[in-house]
């Protein structure tokens, strides 16, 4: 797997050779935004192709001390009579588009939206410029667009930076792609995440932040590959013709020729992002979120928290029923919390972990279910009728590994994007419609339609999203009959039947098991697990390295 470091071009090193007039031109298009008084249109900023790799000085704690001590009541003038407010700080590129405007068709200089900041240049110690930008990305959260440039040396670099702080979990994006359109999903990949394109075998490593598009993604990644071949041709041939490979297979895929193929963002920290579309069907767009491994905690500087118990049987087993605690630190605010767990027996099913985690600091509150058991040798499918308002009552179990569809409601969840949520039906539903009405509009789902933000969404697109969430809470409302179809390959998923034997499913019920794929296999990781004759194959392998040893010392 060719994999790239950040000592190509354009990773905060000057570059000798100079840029690809591609880079170049994507440059141009990206920094007099940054540097211009008035700022250009938001769909111009979303176009932009380059990757933004920032330069320092980043924000620093202090920094961000100082802009919580200026809101702070103290330094509010009390010789007033109006009580003052401070702005909002990360408004959507429209927003700030809307407010700017006007004032600077007045003449009016104050109104900036762009911060500019005097720092040290580190390439000649001079001083140069560094510009800030506090926005919103659609679909996503807050982040922090970084310029910096020197007017001595003509030095610049940029950045990106997430706004917020950790997530409690990991999340990995991943999108197919099937078209020209598919290459101008906006990309934002933070400084803890790796990208890899699956099909060509190239991953790029945490490094800077980076605010680009699919296209402009592949297309550095060819350019830094690009960088050096000259020489690896003469001291490396054998490196160069693979990369050569690499690159060609690459160029056939920026023109059109290599549909479908993957691009996926990893990010331990949970601050990356792919967009979504509405229209995207099945498998096309994925989020997984997962707990992070011990390892990810040390490298983004987080403790581990967990502590041991003795609250134990004799077996060392958790006590059913009983509820364990164990503190865990708020990912909204940092502040310490407590994680609650507790098992569970679902009455014709199986036992369960749920899992709450509540902060007192700033409200912040999430629950999670895990199952536990063996794995069935085949995956379970459960389809029900929903008519009325007893079926929307009814309890459901949906687990991280389970697909749910609503084909009435063009509704689509992939495995891992809500996490284990043990609910009734119509809790099901709110919880989907409240998680995508907040990324998609920045608002409630009751909130009114002058409090919705759609900064970045066409027309078509706004009348899309509003059509499918009407439909939604008819739905959820009892007002429209649906179907809802779990695809569990785990078959740990469960749905309440109203039958006289609660084992069996009722007549607006159907249960069906099946053969896993070998996809769904090879994602649960069951192709590499075997649980039956490994001592077999353990001795082979035992022969095998003492007669190497014997070899060896002979």
């Amino acid at each position: 797997m060719t994999t790239l470091d950040d000592s190509g071009p354009g990773q905060g090193q000057p570059n000798p050779v100079g840029p690809s007039p591609q880079v170049t031109e994507r440059c141009r298009g990206a920094v007099p935004y940054l540097s211009s008084a008035t700022p250009p249109s938001p769909s111009t900023f979303f176009e932009t192709k380059e990757f933004l790799r920032i330069a320092p000085p980043k924000i620093s704690h202090r920094h961000r001390q100082l802009t919580d001590e200026t809101s702070s009541p103290k330094n509010t003038p009390t010789d007033t009579a109006t009580p003052t407010t401070m702005p909002e700080l990360f408004n959507p590129i429209g927003d700030k588009v809307e407010k700017v405007a006007p004032a600077a068709a007045a003449g009016d200089d104050d109104e900036k939206v762009v911060e500019e900041i005097e720092s040290l240049c580190m390439n000649c110690e001079e001083n140069g410029v560094t510009r800030m930008l506090l926005t919103k990305i659609p679909y996503f959260r807050e982040i922090i667009v970084m310029s910096f440039s020197c007017d001595k040396c003509g030095y610049s670099n940029n950045e990106v930076q997430p706004a917020g702080t950790f997530q409690l979990k990991g999340a990995r994006y991943e999108l197919r792609l099937f078209g020209m359109a598919d290459f101008q999903r906006t990309v934002v990949k933070s400084d803890t995440a790796t990208a890899k394109f699956i099909e060509l075998d190239v991953e790029i490593p945490a490094g800077k932040g980076q605010l680009t598009n699919v296209e402009g993604l592949l297309t550095t990644v060819l350019d830094d590959l690009e960088f050096g071949q000259e020489k690896r041709k003469e001291e490396q041939p054998e490196v160069y013709a693979k990369v050569a490979e690499v690159i060609a297979k690459g160029r056939k895929m920026l023109a059109g020729e290599s549909f479908p193929f993957r691009v996926a963002v990893d990010d331990p920290a949970g601050n990356s992002f792919i967009a979504p579309d509405p229209r995207d069907g099945v498998g096309k767009w994925e989020k997984r979120e997962y707990l992070r491994t011990p390892e990810q905690n040390t490298a983004l500087g987080l403790t581990d928290t967990a502590q041991q118990t003795n609250d134990l049987d004799e077996q060392g087993n958790i006590i059913p029923d009983q509820v364990y605690s164990f503190p865990a630190s708020c990912p909204g605010c940092l502040h310490p919390c407590t994680t609650n767990m507790k098992m569970v027996d679902i009455p014709h099913f199986r036992q369960v972990v749920i899992m709450n985690t509540t902060c007192d600091a700033c409200g912040y509150k999430s629950n999670d279910v895990k199952t536990g058991g063996e794995i069935p040798e085949k995956g379970k499918k459960v389809t029900i009728r929903v008519k009325n308002a007893l079926d929307l009552a009814r309890d459901i179990l949906k687990s991280e590994s389970c697909a749910m569809e609503c084909p009435e409601l063009s509704l689509s969840v992939n495995p891992g994007t809500l996490g284990g949520r043990f609910t009734t039906v119509e809790g099901l539903l709110t919880q989907v419609r409240d998680d995508l009405h907040s990324q998609i509009f920045d608002a409630d789902a009751n909130a009114d339609a002058s409090a919705r933000k759609h900064d970045g969404l066409s027309t078509d697109e706004k009348t899309r999203w509003e059509e499918f969430f009407n439909n939604l809470n008819a739905a959820i409302n009892g007002e429209k009959e649906f179907t809802i179809i779990l695809t569990d390959p785990l078959a740990c998923s469960y749905v309440q039947s109203l039958a006289d034997d609660p084992s069996q499913p009722d007549d607006q019920m159907t249960v069906e098991w099946y053969e896993r794929t070998d996809e769904e296999e090879e994602d649960l990781g069951l192709k590499d697990m075997k649980v039956e004759g490994y001592e077999e194959d353990a001795e082979p392998a035992k022969e095998n390295g003492e007669a190497k040893e014997g070899e060896a010392q002979s």
